[in-house]
């Protein structure tokens, strides 16, 4: 069985990568060396394969834009993830503006901001409605695999493929699909830098306490 099919019980020293799609977790692959990659499903209804024990876990895969500042292409880190429910509670991410920072020196077009977790596609007068919220962008995964992240550090990265004026039921968004999926497949080393970095911080953090430092 593989990491795509389930989690993994050993403990883990670096982040692990969570898709909704297998097609999102093959082109984010492509990047990465030593980081593995689970696939949670539609709406993470199989986030149960998540490994108990990592450093970080970062979701990653497509998402939708709410307002025109992020266009089709562009990635968006969130640096809060928000939940739709009633009285759910934003999880801030760990080190956003270091991630992006990350994916910007790889020559992608990345800018930061909350993420909000929905249980269907957002569409039409929605966006505006979650903009005016203050969201950037919108997926059906990531609040559902911050709430069993428990301590440990969460990410999220989205490429936008669909946005205010560009719907996903449209014969451009065929060309815009392929076009998202190759700049999946160069996150990846910017996951693994910001990963060591992660771990590092933490690491010092726990020496220093330690020392008295």
């Amino acid at each position: 069985m593989t990491s795509d099919e389930a989690g993994d019980s050993r403990p883990m020293v670096g982040p692990v990568v969570c898709a909704a799609l297998g097609l999102e977790a093959r082109a984010v692959r492509r990047g990465l060396v030593r980081t593995p990659v689970v696939v949670v499903g539609y709406r993470a209804r199989h986030a149960g394969r998540l490994p108990d024990a990592c450093a970080a876990l970062v979701v990653i895969g497509f998402g939708g834009a709410l307002d025109e500042r992020l266009r089709p292409g562009d990635v968006l880190v969130a640096d809060e993830i928000r939940g739709s429910g009633p009285g759910a509670e934003p999880v801030p991410c760990g080190a956003p503006r270091l991630l992006a920072e990350e994916l910007i020196r790889d020559g992608l077009s990345v800018q930061v901001g909350p993420l909000v977790t929905t249980d269907h596609v957002v569409r039409g007068k929605e966006r505006a409605i979650w903009a005016a919220q203050g969201a950037r962008a919108a997926d059906m995964e990531s609040a559902v695999v911050a709430a069993r992240a428990g301590n440990r550090p969460v990410a999220a990265v989205r490429v936008i493929v669909d946005g205010p004026g560009r719907p996903l039921l449209h014969p451009g968004m065929i060309g815009r699909g392929l076009a998202a999926r190759r700049i999946l497949a160069r996150t990846g080393p910017a996951i693994e830098r910001w990963g060591v970095l992660l771990v590092r911080g933490e690491d010092e953090q726990e020496s220093g306490a330690r020392t008295g430092g």
